[in-house]
């Protein structure tokens, strides 16, 4: 059975009712830093489906927060969200990896900003708005053969 960390900024209801994964090769611990309610409903459906852990941040800063306190194996990061948007938190976890010698693949999330400024940001690969299942999967199947690019 998969989990979901929810951010402490986003108000709490009721405990979703529990995903029961099917069993697979390689599950992934993959950090949602998005905003939207749709975008986000939807990527935690289909990782937990692929049998993936969740952990959800809903602006940049948390997602900061989020990997200072746990390692992921993917970063999904929306481009625009408030307080800090989804570039700036990958600059500044590229820089914090530079001083680590670590890495974590973030894959951008967006509906306007074009896939040059996400690259030069520091993201591995970029997923267009609304975000399409089939396009998630692929993904997921390159950070598990182990090239997010």
């Amino acid at each position: 059975m998969t989990s979901v960390a929810r951010d402490p900024a986003v108000p709490q209801r009721k405990a979703d009712k529990p995903v029961r994964a099917e069993p697979h090769s390689a599950s992934l611990r993959v950090l949602v830093a998005e905003d939207g309610l749709v975008n986000r409903k939807l990527a935690v459906s289909v990782l937990q489906r692929e049998g993936h852990e969740v952990t959800l941040a809903t602006n940049g800063e948390n997602a900061l927060r989020a990997l200072r306190y746990a390692n992921f194996d993917l970063v999904l990061m929306d481009v625009e969200m408030p307080v800090m948007n989804g570039l700036d938190a990958t600059r500044a976890i590229r820089e914090r990896e530079r001083n680590t010698g670590t890495y974590t693949p973030i894959v951008a999330l967006t509906s306007n900003t074009n896939r040059e400024e996400c690259l030069e940001a520091g993201m591995d690969a970029f997923l267009s708005k609304p975000l399409r299942p089939e396009a998630l999967k692929r993904v997921l199947g390159r950070v598990i053969k182990g090239s997010a690019a």
